[in-house]
């Protein structure tokens, strides 16, 4: 009958409208959520068949999907371990329930934003209890490949922030002027000293003591020194020695003209290095190449130490943590180093609204969302990581207070169909008194 079919319709009518305004009191509600993802509600016609020539209305359903591939806007803060996804991508997490149970790899989590900070156990952790997933670095700072089909690798981001780190000197450059008056034949041959600190592989320091005594001839400039380097961790024993010539010649007077080795490692003439073994092990020391005044030089009378540089750092412990834009998570020790201990990917999968939508602002990827992808942060399809920043919600207030008026007056019509049914309905059993 089709009376009948339209007062279904507008019951459906009505159902379709509720749920509408579910979704749009939803969106209103979190519009101050951090990294809230709007629901939108969209309603499709239902049509049955007609018969004997009558129409009989079939009525609306409605569909309900959260846009998670809609961004909110940035906004700064204080913290340097807010973060949030600049374009496409999302970062992975976990539940600190599953973290704290340690049956394997904890569930990884999608989100787009988060508020991270230290707990007591040392995890970067959202005050709703989402803890950051990343790839551990190895001591040395550098992260491995691990493979990006799966989140197994994952693990989560714990910071000791009692660790001691220290990070021995491999590497040393010397630029120093040594008096060309020191090799004439009337000079008294004095020796210049340098003593340059190094830290071990314990963080201690130490020092290599660099002697240069100058080759008195019995008439003229010899041009010649002979370099002396002794380390103190073994009691100041000779770790290397070298015969240095220098150039007099116009153009070219003061630069090194030749480097012959004693003792020690050869001298790189490509490099300008010498290698030498302290007690904890090798140091490369740059003294300059040969034709060129870019390291140790003979000119004038004054002996001139120009530029000494060496890297290595004194055990020092963790004073804050960084994200920068790849993902790279870098502890800034008190003694002034910097160390890479994590690497945050960014997810990305081929249809992110078909996610399995959770609470806390986390989705799980599923078989429409289609198979996730685990990205360096920056490269291929997805954004960069901001630091300092977090994602508002992606909820315009003022189209769903208009959407809200619109439903309230579809939700009035389909009461109105469904009470003019209710009063021909009455009519038609008023026919028979």
């Amino acid at each position: 009958m089709t009376i009948s079919s339209s007062l279904n319709a507008g019951v459906s009518g009505l159902t379709a409208n509720a749920s509408r305004l579910a979704t749009i009191s939803d969106n209103i509600a979190n519009s101050s959520t951090y990294g809230y993802k709007r629901v939108n509600t969209d309603f499709q016609s239902m049509v049955n068949a007609r018969l004997g020539g009558n129409y009989s209305a079939g009525g609306v359903r409605a569909t309900t999907q959260r846009l998670v591939d809609e961004r909110g806007p940035l906004v700064s803060t204080s913290n340097p371990t807010d973060l949030a996804v600049r374009g496409r991508g999302m970062i992975p997490v976990a539940q600190h329930v599953d973290v704290l149970d340690g049956n394997g790899s904890s569930k990884m989590l999608l989100t787009t934003t988060g508020s991270f900070r230290a707990d007591a156990d040392g995890y970067l952790k959202t005050e709703s209890g989402l803890v950051l997933l990343g790839w551990p670095a190895l001591p040395d700072g550098t992260v491995p490949t691990f493979p990006s089909d799966t989140s197994d690798s994952l693990a989560p981001v714990q910071i000791n922030v009692n660790e001691f780190v220290g990070e021995p000197t491999d590497a040393m450059l010397i630029s120093a002027n040594l008096p060309a008056t020191a090799t004439e034949s009337t000079s008294v041959g004095k020796i210049e000293e340098l003593s340059i600190e190094y830290y071990d592989n314990l963080g201690k320091s130490e020092s290599i003591r660099i002697t240069f005594e100058p080759t008195v001839p019995a008439t003229g400039n010899s041009n010649t020194w002979t370099m002396v380097l002794e380390d103190s961790a073994s009691g100041y024993t000779t770790i290397g020695e070298y015969t240095l010539t220098f150039d007099d010649t116009r153009g070219n007077g003061g630069a090194l003209a030749s480097v012959t080795q004693v003792s020690g490692g050869a001298y790189d003439p490509v490099a300008g290095t010498v290698l030498v073994n302290v007690a904890g092990g090798p140091i490369e020391v740059d003294i300059g190449i040969v034709g060129e005044s870019n390291g140790l030089t003979q000119l004038s009378d004054k002996f001139a130490p120009v530029e000494i540089n060496k890297n290595g750092s004194p055990v020092g412990n963790i004073t804050s943590i960084e994200v920068d834009a790849s993902g790279f998570v870098i502890a800034l020790f008190d003694s002034g180093i910097t160390r890479t201990v994590y690497k945050i990917p960014l997810v990305d999968l081929p249809n992110p609204n078909g996610m399995v939508s959770l609470d806390r602002q986390t989705y799980q990827p599923s078989t429409e969302s289609g198979t996730f992808f685990l990205w360096n942060a920056g490269e291929g399809p997805t954004g960069d990581i901001v630091s300092y920043a977090r994602e508002e919600s992606a909820t315009d207030v003022a189209s769903e207070l208009t959407s809200m008026i619109q439903t309230q007056r579809a939700y009035s019509s389909n009461a109105k169909v469904i009470q003019t049914v209710d009063e021909m309905l009455q009519e038609t059993t008023n026919i028979k008194r």
